[in-house]
């Protein structure tokens, strides 16, 4: 085994310790892509995206679905606000830095929903290039990693409680993987507010999809469903109506948690110098404009609505 798989595997195996929470495993992962790159990068892509939805659909296991339905409730209004707002704004400020069209739209959309996920789904449909999709994936994860790092401390900082900080979390942080490990090293409460909430505006990929079809002419789009969002909810209801999964639902969160941190380490990882230098100055900037302006006026609006 070379250097580069040696150093790959030992960052992964730390992150298999409980001494690794989120943060430091994303943290991690963008060492390791500044050091080397990715060995075993066609293999870890694919296994991102299954891990991820596998770790959220174990950590329903932790949830209960009356609280949680409580919280998806209050975050509605919200989330649709916020999708609209940042669509809308997100056209604007591509035509004002002259970014090219579907590269503009694939950074709105992820950042109004739910970052690769909305881009994954809407790429297709628009029929988008490499190069624009992987520039508007390079904005988006970069900012998430901010995120991951910059929003717990702004949240003990302004001392925010456990729900505010869940909502503020799922409306502002643009990827779920981010959402789930911000809120997780926030608080439980944090967690089952911010996890209910993104996934529920995980959802809006469909009209969002359909509306794509249709702005960009594409008879032939096809229309990609999150269907482990359905699952989310059926462990979330197992939780709460069968006490005798309690018995191993602290078992299943327990490493639900660990994959969202070997997750995240595999993010971190893909984010090179390469990937850095690929995005560019102007679509890195509308991608920091719309995270600013979502971030700042939820933030305001949960301050002062929310308890």
């Amino acid at each position: 085994m070379n250097a580069s798989k040696l150093i790959f595997a030992g960052a992964l195996v730390l992150c298999l310790t409980p001494w690794i929470d989120a943060p430091l495993a994303l943290l991690a992962g963008l060492i390791v892509a500044q050091i080397t790159a990715n060995p075993f990068a066609s293999v870890t892509g694919k296994m991102t995206h299954y891990l991820l939805q596998a770790s959220v659909v174990g950590l329903g296991f932790g949830m209960n679905a009356v609280t949680a339905l409580k919280a998806g409730e209050q975050g509605l209004v919200f989330t649709i606000c916020s999708i609209v707002s940042t669509l809308v704004l997100g056209w604007y400020f591509g035509k004002r830095l002259n970014v090219e069209r579907k590269t503009a739209f694939l950074i709105s959309s992820g950042t109004a929903i739910c970052g690769g996920s909305a881009i994954a789904a809407i790429s297709p449909i628009i029929k988008s290039n490499q190069k624009q999709i992987s520039t508007a994936l390079g904005a988006v994860f970069i900012l998430n990693s901010v995120a991951l790092f910059v929003f717990p401390f702004i949240g003990n900082m302004l001392h925010l409680s456990q729900h505010q900080f869940g909502v503020w979390a799922a409306i502002a942080i643009h990827d779920t993987s981010s959402v789930v490990g911000a809120s997780a090293r926030y608080g439980q409460e944090a967690l089952q507010t911010a996890t209910t909430i993104k996934l529920e505006r995980a959802l809006w990929i469909i009209p969002l999809s359909i509306l794509t079809v249709f702005l960009f002419k594409n008879k032939s789009g096809n229309i990609k469903i999150p269907y482990f969002i359905f699952l989310f909810v059926v462990a979330m209801l197992v939780n709460t109506v069968i006490p005798a999964i309690h018995q191993v639902s602290g078992i299943i969160v327990a490493v639900s948690k660990t994959g969202l941190n070997v997750t995240l380490f595999l993010i971190g990882a893909g984010l090179t110098k390469e990937t850095f230098k690929a995005v560019g100055a102007r679509p890195f900037i509308q991608g920091i404009l719309l995270w600013a302006f979502i971030s700042v006026s939820s933030l305001l609006v949960i301050m002062h609505t929310i308890s």
